[in-house]
This record gives C-alpha cells, structure tokens and sequence, in this order.
C-alpha cells in the first residue's frame, strides 16, 4: 500500500510505502507532516494508493511509538514465528430514513456477538469503492450510495486468530460515508462468513447496541459531526 500526502494545492509532498505495523500519523511526522484528512483511496497500476491531504508539522509533538499489544494470556517462545499480515478492510457507515445500518459479528471472529459496520476485506486488485459495494451487498442486501471516504484507522497487536494461528496483523480501515434511499429488512446473504445479522437501529438508539471498542469511538465521533 502506498501513502501520498499532499499539501492544500495539490501538490505531493511525500510518497512511501506504509510498512507492517506502522500508523499513518506516524508514517507522515517521519516526513515532517500531519494528517489532515484522507482524500481517495484507489489502484492505481496493480498498487492501492491512498492519498492523504497533510500540513507541515509546526513544532507539535510527534506521536509515542508504542509495542503491539498482544492477546491477554499470550506467551509467545522462541519457537513461536507469528504469521506477518496486513489486511486493508473498506467499511460504511450507512444512514437512512431507518437509522444506522449494523452489522453483527459471528462466532467466526474474536468479537462474536457485538456489532460493527458492514464491510470486510479486499479482495486483489479490487478497487475499496467496489469492494465495500459488494460487503454491503453481501451482508446486509442493501443498495447503497457511497459518499466520501472520511476516516482511515490502523491498529497492530499480536494474538490468536479464529483459526488458532498466532499473528502479528496489521489492520488498515477505509471507512466511507454512505446512504440508503430505499432501506429495506436487512438479509445477510454470505452463508458461514463474519456477520450473524443485520439490522437498521435509531440514530437515538445506537448507543444502546454492543458494538466493538473501535466502532464504539468511530461512531460516537462520525454521528456527532453536523
């Protein structure tokens, strides 16, 4: 995956790859830049380029490098060689005259039982406009209309995946903005995948739901822009 920041008039200012593990905000200080806000996600000769609109940094602190954390209970050994992944993943958050469109996780995942946005991983060379189209399609059965893309989120740890194989994964997260004129009774129709369920909830109502730590502040801060 390749990062470009690019300053108010367009002109590039940087263009790296964004290595395992590491953090955007991060990755674009190391450059003497700050993150502003994404501006397209999209492939451009086989490589996913995701253009990032920065500023020069002024002075301000730079962010703390943390460890991964690791699964609690995890012990690893000098035996143990986690398996390296980076998964870039496209999501929406879904308005309509119904509410916010969730998604409920399966027993497939770490997080069986709590609630997300519908979306999920690229699949090679897919374009993340496409992709998040077809996740929405697939595990909830609603048409959508995609907005802009307003967030992009990374997180590192190390830990045990649903099929019992340590990794050290990195996650990328392209989250879209997007509406539903004609929301209908969700339907998930990929069989034995991540999502249980479906369902429109009242933007008065959403809180209530068990959401994930992560969707839990990503919501809390989209819902409450104007």
């Amino acid at each position: 995956m390749v990062i470009v920041g690019v300053d108010g008039n367009g002109t590039t200012r940087f263009e790296t790859d964004l290595d395992h593990g590491m953090n955007l905000d991060a990755l674009a200080f190391d450059h003497g830049y700050i993150v502003l806000r994404p501006l397209e996600a999209r492939m451009v000769d086989s490589d996913l380029r995701l253009r990032l609109l920065v500023r020069p940094a002024a002075g301000e602190p730079g962010p703390v490098p943390v460890p991964p954390p690791m699964d609690p209970g995890l012990v690893l050994t000098d035996d143990d060689a986690p398996i390296v992944r980076q998964r870039v993943a496209a999501y929406a958050v879904v308005l309509s005259d119904l509410g916010l469109l969730a998604t409920q996780y399966s027993d497939r995942t770490a997080v069986a039982g709590r609630w997300g946005m519908p979306g999920g991983g690229l699949d090679d060379a897919e374009e993340p406009t496409a992709g998040v189209l077809r996740e929405v399609d697939e595990e909830t059965s609603q048409p959508i209309s995609l907005g802009p893309l307003t967030r992009v989120q990374t997180a590192h740890w190390i830990g045990v995946n649903p099929h019992g194989l340590i990794e050290d994964f990195h996650a990328v997260r392209l989250i879209y903005s997007a509406t539903c004129a004609a929301p209908t009774e969700p339907v998930v129709q990929e069989q034995d995948g991540t999502t249980a369920s479906a369902r429109w909830i009242s933007l008065d109502a959403w809180p209530s739901l068990n959401w994930t730590a992560n969707w839990q502040r990503i919501l809390a801060d989209m819902l409450a822009e104007p």
